[in-house]
C-alpha cells in the first residue's frame, strides 16, 4: 500500500481541484483508492483482533466519496481534499462509536466517537457518564488512553447541561456536545514501518471508550 503516493496525489487535487484535472488523472486516482482499501483491509483485520463487531466491514463499506456536496456550500470545489474511511459495525452513517482513519495532508488523524447525536441520545450518553462517572473517568483520565485523546469532544457547552447539577465537580464531563476523539499525526506517521502497530495500539484504546457509549447509544438506535 502505498500511503505517500496517497498524500502526494491529495496534495496535487487540492492544488487542481476542478473537473478537468480530476477526469485527466482518473486512473491516478483509482489506484489510489486501491492502495486505501487495502490499509481498511489491513487495519479491519488488525481491529477485529480485538474487536470482533467489525469483522464483517468491508473497505467499500467505509469509504466515503470523493465528490463533494456542494448545493449549500459557499466553497464550489468538486472534490474533498481528503480520504476517509469509518470502520463501523453498524455501518458508517450510524450514531455507533467506530473507528475513524483520516489522510489528509497536513492533517491526517485517527479518530473515532458519535457525532451530531439527536438530542435524547446525547442528553443519554450524558447521563450515562454522570451515572457511571468512577467508571467513564478510569478510561479517559487513564494516561495510555490521554496520550492519544486528551480532549472529548469537538465543541463543548460554556454552563451545565438542561438537568445536570451546576456545583457537581464532575460537570466538566457531560459538557461535551458530541462524544468523539482524535489523534493527530504527521504525515510522515506513515514512513514508520511499523505504523500499522501503531494504528492498532490507538485503536485499542478507543475501543474502551466506544464501549462505554455504545452501551447507550446502541440501546436507543
Amino acid at each position: 500500500m502505498n500511503i505517500p503516493g496517497i498524500l502526494e496525489f491529495l496534495k496535487l487535487l487540492a492544488a487542481n481541484n476542478n473537473r478537468e484535472w480530476f477526469q485527466a488523472h482518473k486512473a491516478d486516482y483509482q489506484e489510489v483508492q486501491a492502495d486505501f482499501d487495502e490499509l481498511l483491509s489491513t487495519v479491519i483485520a488488525r481491529i477485529a483482533g480485538f474487536d470482533e463487531s467489525v469483522s464483517h466491514v468491508r473497505p467499500q463499506d467505509c469509504t466515503y466519496r470523493i465528490y463533494r456536496d456542494v448545493r449549500f456550500s459557499p466553497d464550489k470545489s468538486p472534490y474533498k481534499n481528503h480520504i476517509g474511511g469509518y470502520i463501523n459495525a453498524h455501518g458508517k452513517k450510524s450514531n455507533h462509536c467506530g473507528y475513524y482513519l483520516h489522510l489528509e495532508p497536513g492533517n491526517c488523524m485517527l479518530a473515532g466517537g458519535s457525532w451530531c447525536m439527536p438530542a435524547p441520545m446525547l442528553k443519554a450518553v450524558r447521563q450515562a457518564v454522570f451515572d457511571n462517572i468512577e467508571e467513564y473517568k478510569a478510561i479517559v483520565d487513564d494516561p495510555s488512553f490521554r496520550q492519544y485523546f486528551p480532549v472529548v469532544g469537538t465543541e463543548r457547552l460554556k454552563t451545565a447541561p438542561k438537568g445536570f447539577p451546576k456545583d457537581s465537580p464532575f460537570i466538566e464531563y457531560v459538557k461535551p456536545k458530541d462524544f468523539t476523539v482524535a489523534y493527530s499525526v504527521p504525515d510522515s506517521f506513515f514512513q514508520d514501518p511499523l505504523f500499522i502497530n501503531r494504528i492498532e495500539e490507538v485503536f485499542r484504546q478507543l475501543k474502551r471508550f466506544a464501549d462505554f457509549t455504545n452501551y447507550t447509544i446502541d440501546e436507543m438506535e
